[in-house]
C-alpha cells in the first residue's frame, strides 16, 4: 500500500529567520498564545488588590453562642432599684408624675399612677428653679402631695411645664407612736394601692432567629479542570481547582452576611408585604441586629468627631457621665471607624497619656500582649477601661463604609459594648445566670444542629442524585441578644 505525501500536513521544515511566527511556536489559543516556545513569566498567585476581604470574627470577640429550641428567646432584664420620676410641679406642692426617670410613660410595669412612692417618704425635688427637700403627705394616682421642711422654697419651684421636675425618694420619717401610712389628717388608710409594699418589677424583651441560606454549584467536568494560576482561599486552602476558590468566596461571602444580618436587621410586622413574600403571615419576620438594638433601647452619641481634640475630650467625658447613670460598667469594646479611631488617638494624645494611664487588659486576662495581638489598644478614662480596635466593617466601601459615605448624616462610626457578663433570669432553668451582654443564639437539638450546616448535593463525589453537579449549601438559623442594651453607645 502507497502511502500518499506522509507529511503534509506538519511543519517539518525549519524556518531560516530567528523570529517567532505561528509557524515555528504551539498556539494553544489562535488569540491568546501563551503556549509560546518560550516559558513565559507567569505569576501564579491571586494579587489580594483589596486585602482581606472578609469582616468575619466581630461576633467571635466580643460574645459568645448558645443553642435555642423554641421559635424565640424571651429574656428579663432588672429594673432600677431605687425610685425616681419626672413631672411637674405646683406652687402649693403638687406633683404630677408624668413618666419615669427614663421617660418611660407606661409598659413594663411602669404606669404614672404606678410610681411606687408612698406616704411619710422623703423626697428630693430639682428643677430649672432649684432645688429642696420635703416629705410625701398624700398620694392620689400620679399626684404627690409634699411639704417642705422649709415652706418658703416650694412657691419658688413651681412650674407647669411637662417633665421638667425630677422626684427621687431618699427616705422616709415618721412620728413617734404613729403606724404607717398617716395622712394629713392624721388618719391610717389602709386598704389603698399606694399604700402597700413595693415589688420589684422587670422588663421582658423577645427576638427571633432567621434562617439565611446560599449555594454554589459546578458541573462535573469543571470540578477537574485545572488552572494555571495557584489560588488561595479565604479558609487557607490552596490548589489550581478553579471551583475551589469559588467555593471558599460564596462559603466566606455567606460568614460575612451572617454577621452582617446580626449586624443590621430589623423586625417586620405580620401586615408587610415581606411576610407576605416568605409565606409568614402567622408569624413575623425579622430580627433585631445590634445597630437597631441600641437605637431603640441603648444610647446614641454625635461626639468624638475629630475636629478638635479638647471638644472631643468634652463629648467623651460626656458619654463617661451617661454610662454612670446607666450602670457604670467598667469595661468597654470600642469597634470604630478610621475618622473615628484617629479622633481618639488624637483626643487621647492630646492629653499625653495614650497607652498608660494603669488599663488593667482585664477582659484578656489581664494580658497586654494578648490584646495587642488582637488588634486592641487600650486605655483608661476615669474608672473606665477602653479597648479599641478599628473595624474593618465601618471602613470596607464594599460594606458600611460605603453606605456612610453615601448617606453620612445617618453614618454610623462605631460602637461601645460592655465586656463580660450580666445577670439575666432564665425561664429555662428557673433561676438568675451570667451571660455576656451580647451572645448569638442559633437553633439546634439532638436531631440537628443549624448554628452552620454545609452539605453537598449532586453526582460529584459522594453521588446523591443523577444531576451532573456540585452544589454546596450553607444554611445557618440565628438571632442576636443584646442585654442590658442601656448599656450600650451607638456613635453615629
Amino acid at each position: 500500500m502507497a502511502i500518499s505525501n506522509p507529511g503534509n500536513n506538519l511543519n517539518s521544515v525549519p524556518s531560516s529567520q530567528k523570529a517567532t511566527f505561528a509557524t515555528n511556536y504551539l498556539d494553544l489559543s489562535t488569540n491568546a498564545g501563551w503556549g509560546q516556545q518560550y516559558v513565559p513569566d507567569l505569576m501564579e498567585k491571586e494579587a489580594e488588590v483589596f486585602g482581606p476581604r472578609t469582616i468575619s470574627g466581630f461576633l467571635a470577640q466580643i460574645g459568645a453562642e448558645e443553642a435555642m429550641t423554641a421559635d424565640q428567646v424571651i429574656w428579663s432584664e432588672q429594673s432600677r432599684l431605687h425610685i425616681s420620676v419626672k413631672g411637674f410641679i405646683s406652687g402649693t406642692g403638687e406633683f404630677t408624675v408624668v413618666s419615669d426617670i427614663d421617660e418611660n410613660v407606661a409598659g413594663d410595669g411602669f404606669t404614672v399612677a404606678n410610681h411606687g412612692v408612698r406616704i411619710n417618704d422623703t423626697v428630693i425635688i430639682s428643677n430649672a428653679n432649684g432645688i429642696f427637700k420635703a416629705l410625701v403627705t398624700n398620694v392620689a394616682s400620679e399626684v404627690i402631695t409634699v411639704k417642705t421642711y422649709d415652706a418658703s422654697t416650694i412657691a419658688a419651684l413651681g412650674s407647669a411645664g411637662d417633665k421638667t421636675s425630677t422626684l427621687l425618694v431618699y427616705g422616709s420619717e415618721y412620728g413617734k407612736g404613729t403606724g404607717y401610712y398617716q395622712n394629713d389628717s392624721g388618719t391610717i388608710t389602709r386598704g389603698h394601692e399606694r399604700h402597700t409594699s413595693n415589688e420589684p418589677t422587670f422588663k421582658t424583651f423577645n427576638n427571633k432567629p432567621i434562617i439565611m441560606k446560599d449555594f454554589y454549584e459546578v458541573n462535573g467536568s469543571d470540578t477537574s479542570k485545572i488552572g494555571w494560576v495557584e489560588i488561595s482561599t479565604e479558609g487557607g486552602q490552596g490548589g489550581y481547582l478553579w471551583y475551589l476558590k469559588a467555593e471558599s468566596d460564596t462559603r466566606a461571602r455567606f460568614n460575612d452576611y451572617i454577621e452582617m444580618a446580626m449586624l443590621e436587621a430589623v423586625k417586620g410586622s405580620n401586615s408587610h408585604d415581606v411576610d407576605v413574600h416568605l409565606r409568614a403571615d402567622t408569624d413575623s419576620v425579622g430580627t433585631q441586629g445590634l445597630f437597631d438594638a441600641i437605637e431603640d433601647r441603648g444610647n446614641i452619641t454625635t461626639g468624638v468627631t475629630g475636629v478638635n481634640a479638647a471638644t472631643d475630650l468634652a463629648e467623651f467625658d460626656a458619654i463617661l457621665a451617661e454610662f454612670d447613670r446607666q450602670g457604670a460598667i467598667e469595661e468597654y469594646m470600642m469597634f470604630v471607624d478610621r475618622s473615628t479611631s484617629l479622633a481618639v488617638d488624637d483626643m487621647l494624645a492630646s492629653m499625653n497619656s495614650y497607652g498608660a494611664g494603669g488599663t488593667s487588659y482585664g477582659v484578656f486576662n489581664n494580658s497586654e500582649d494578648m490584646a495587642l495581638n488582637l488588634g486592641f489598644s487600650g486605655f483608661r478614662r476615669g474608672s473606665y477601661d477602653f479597648y479599641k480596635s478599628d473595624f474593618r466593617y465601618l471602613n470596607d466601601k464594599a460594606t458600611r463604609g460605603g453606605i456612610n459615605a453615601a448617606s453620612t448624616a445617618n453614618a454610623i462610626r462605631g460602637v461601645m459594648i460592655p465586656a463580660g457578663t450580666t445577670s439575666v433570669y432564665d425561664q429555662t432553668v428557673g433561676s438568675s445566670i451570667k451571660r455576656p451582654f451580647l451572645h448569638v443564639r442559633f437553633r439546634a437539638s439532638q436531631t440537628d444542629d443549624r448554628r452552620m450546616k454545609t452539605w453537598v448535593t449532586g453526582s460529584v463525589g459522594a453521588a446523591t442524585s443523577a444531576l451532573d453537579a456540585m452544589q454546596l449549601h450553607f444554611l445557618t438559623e440565628r438571632c442576636l441578644i443584646t442585654q442590658g442594651a442601656n448599656n450600650f453607645m451607638l456613635m453615629k
